[in-house]
């Protein structure tokens, strides 16, 4: 029984807790948010980065015989 009544004090809490985050929430919507703009630099940013990352490898791997010599 001591073991329930801590469990459903504990649950209590984070309840209260929760409902308090949604109240705030609920009274500034605009927290938080990320515009699709950022999304889409965020993504071309990261697919670029890998392609010059691809492109580095290949060249390397290709010429990587003739540079072993130097």
């Amino acid at each position: 029984m001591k073991h329930t009544a801590r469990y459903y004090s504990r649950l209590a809490g984070r309840l209260q807790w929760l409902q308090t985050r949604l109240e705030e929430a609920a009274k500034r919507p605009d927290r938080g948010d990320i515009s699709i703009t950022t999304v889409i630099i965020w993504v071309a940013s990261i697919t670029g980065a890998l392609l010059i990352a691809g492109t580095i490898a290949l060249v390397i791997s290709k010429y990587n015989g003739k540079l072993a010599g130097i």
